[in-house]
């Protein structure tokens, strides 16, 4: 068992990422099946959580790098001239006899089983032998329960073992896919580098994904994409501003983000086989009263200085995180998705923002809603827009089927969705994150099938009768419970 402690960085090794997140850990033992290690003999191993020889200053797609430690037999499946002695090679450098530690750790208090990739072992590569590991890493967490945290530096997968290593890469998504249907969290923490099959697997695939900043994330490595990229869309921050990934955490914050999120994601006991309990509605926080007409209830729920989305949060929940980006290319700064904790249990949550939703809103709401139901979360939803956005920019990105998504993830999920109404509520756009039956309203807030101003544009009507045509739309919050719209209006804190 080793004591965990210290800041990450980058250019960790595998033991030590792991010492530098963990409070303790115990490597798994080597699943069976396993080939013969090469010729040289056995490893020299390290102590736990230190490293035997400074870093390689190898680049990371040099020869070396990118590969996996296959089968039997001279030189790997493939008779790859040299493979066996490049395994040497790697072994001596780093006490390692592949390129992954598998451990049974805690992280502030959660037990995990976390994967660190060893970079300087052939550029972190996956093969044969790398899959055995990882195969029986996902098999232990599904028998214990377990979340599993991926420690990821990997150049992606080892050409020496040719189709062999790239296959890895699938057994690899089909333990992760039966690890989400156990209900069990997946994060990742990007490296440097995190590229091909290992970006394509552990950290895509992930639930939450995190990276350190600076680090090289991408599908392609950095000598098989074009020339004239732009590096900025090959690093953690380009990923994060185009919705891949979840946050960029600094080194000397990662070990404490991992601990929340798992505090977050693995709450004691869980919920699996239990009933949900649904959230309770917030209290309001704006104005008390309830407005005269229609048209008072467009221009409170419009009112900027009003209550918004981060205070009714910031009220809510004693401590969260959130995700960020819809993983299709999209990050919408109008909505706001994670998960919080409130009277000791976790509570998942998408709020609006007050701004035209976004097809990349849309989507990751939906992303949330999705995960919280797979995990046995309950789910609020805050509801602020003056509806979808609409722009050519908007369309083009497809906020129709973004919305249906949306609709969907809401109308099948399994845990309970309570909403509430905290400001303007804008036809469609607002309605796709409207719990079916379970919808609240606060005193400074309105629905409508369309704005007031739009409906009368539409019936060809003067400016002098959109404060009627308000009325007639029967927005006010007491409207909507007369209609069965809403279940009720929450009370002032």
């Amino acid at each position: 068992m080793h004591e965990g402690g210290g800041l990450p960085c980058t250019r960790l090794t595998a033991r030590q990422a792991l010492a530098a997140v963990t409070d303790t850990y115990r490597e798994l033992p080597e699943p069976p099946g396993g080939f013969a290690p090469a010729a040289s003999g056995p490893p020299p191993k390290a102590p736990p959580g230190t490293s035997p020889e400074p870093p390689s200053t190898a680049p990371p797609d040099s020869p070396e790098a990118g590969l996996s430690a296959g089968a039997a037999g001279p030189d790997g499946p493939l008779g790859w001239r040299g493979y066996d002695e490049a395994r040497a090679r790697a072994r001596a450098r780093t006490g390692e006899d592949e390129s992954v530690v598998a451990a049974l750790a805690v992280i502030g208090g959660t037990e995990a089983v976390v994967l660190s990739f060893e970079f300087r072992y052939l550029g972190g590569s996956l093969g044969e032998r790398t899959g055995d590991r990882l195969e029986a890493a996902y098999t232990e967490a599904r028998e214990r329960g377990l979340p599993v945290v991926s420690l990821v530096a990997t150049g992606g997968s080892r050409m020496q073992e040719g189709m062999r290593a790239l296959t890895q890469l699938q057994r690899v998504a089909r333990q992760s896919a039966l690890n989400r249907a156990a209900g069990l969290p997946q994060i990742a923490v990007l490296r440097d580098p995190t590229t091909g099959g290992g970006w394509a697997t552990l950290g895509a695939a992930a639930d939450v994904i995190l990276a350190l900043p600076g680090a090289q994330i991408g599908f392609a490595g950095s000598r098989v994409r074009p020339p004239d990229a732009d590096p900025h869309a090959y690093s953690a921050e380009g990923q994060l501003a185009s919705g891949q990934i979840d946050a960029v955490v600094p080194a000397d914050r990662l070990r404490g983000t991992l601990q929340r999120w798992l505090r977050l994601l693995c709450p004691p006991g869980g919920s699996a086989g239990r009933d949900v309990e649904p959230a309770p509605p917030p209290k309001a926080l704006g104005a008390p009263g309830l407005p005269e007409s229609g048209w008072q209830a467009v221009l409170r729920a419009r009112e900027a200085r009003r209550p918004h989305a981060e205070a009714y949060l910031e009220a809510y929940f004693d401590d969260r995180e959130e995700i960020s980006g819809d993983r299709c290319g999209g990050v919408d700064p109008g909505i706001r998705c994670g998960f919080g904790r409130r009277d000791g249990r976790t509570i998942a949550f998408a709020a609006q923002c007050g701004t035209a939703t976004r097809p990349a809103g849309f989507r990751t709401a939906a992303r949330l809603v999705r995960l919280a139901d797979r995990l046995g979360i309950p789910v609020l939803t805050l509801v602020d827009t003056p509806g979808a956005a609409n722009d050519a920019a908007a369309e083009r990105a497809g906020v129709g089927a973004a919305i249906a998504d949306c609709f969907a993830a809401l109308a099948t999920a399994r845990v309970p969705v309570t909403s509430l109404l905290i400001g303007e509520g804008g036809s469609g756009g607002a309605l796709a994150l409207a719990a079916p039956g379970r919808l609240w309203a606060t005193p400074d807030s309105y629905f409508s099938v369309i704005a007031p101003e739009l409906a009368a544009a539409i019936l060809k009507r003067d400016e002098r009768q959109i404060h009627d045509t308000a009325d007639q739309l029967h927005i006010r919050p007491q409207d909507l419970l007369e209609l069965d719209v809403i279940r009720g209006i929450v009370p002032p804190t």
